[in-house]
């Protein structure tokens, strides 16, 4: 009899073990469709493109992309896109914003973006909100950088279960094949 509960006590234990991990990753994925004002974009090519690329999407959220991804990171001057979007696909979160952003806006921009990995900010013209955040096929238009919002988009789509190449680094890309932009370039 005591073996037959031990058996027993041994079998609920592995079901759960193995029931428990699949919980938790559909919660995951249950919490980042959960973001309000979130728009969804799908079948995103995921091409190589060295040339220009026109986006459905302002800013862009996946798409045909820059064989050379964007080095992570907080920026003052507008990046390529192509480059932003190939770094979308490998799990980041690029955070546009207006040029004329208040500077405190964007030194709490700069600062959540610097205590993390995978977050790209760089100004972005012609912006309808002052900011967006967005990801691998997700989209938030935010009115400040201090909406609660931002940082749940930030938690639901950093590297989050709609990213294509997971545990693909949003850094490490060579300054020679990733420049920063040109006075002229902008």
């Amino acid at each position: 009899m005591h073996i037959l509960v031990v058996s027993l006590g041994m079998i609920a234990g592995a079901a759960l073990g193995a029931f428990l991990p699949l919980v938790l990753l559909s919660d995951r994925h249950q919490a980042s469709s959960d973001v309000p004002g979130v728009k969804s974009f799908e079948n995103l090519s995921l091409q190589h493109n060295n040339g220009s690329i026109n986006y459905e999407q302002i800013p862009p959220v996946g798409g045909e992309h820059n064989p050379v991804w964007q080095n992570a990171g907080f920026y003052e001057q507008q990046v390529i896109e192509e480059k932003a979007v190939h770094t979308l696909e490998h799990g980041a979160v690029w955070i546009t914003y207006r040029a004329d952003l208040p500077e405190n806006q964007k030194e709490e921009l700069r600062r959540i973006v610097e205590s993390q990995d995978c977050l790209l900010a760089s100004p972005y013209p012609s912006l309808s909100s002052p900011v967006v955040a967005s990801a691998w096929g997700k989209q938030l238009r935010l009115k400040s950088v201090d909406d609660p919002k931002l940082q749940e988009f930030i938690v639901a789509y950093r590297k989050g279960p709609q990213t294509p190449e997971s545990g693909a680094p949003c850094t490490g890309a060579v300054e020679k094949m990733n420049p920063p932009p040109k006075d002229d370039d902008q």
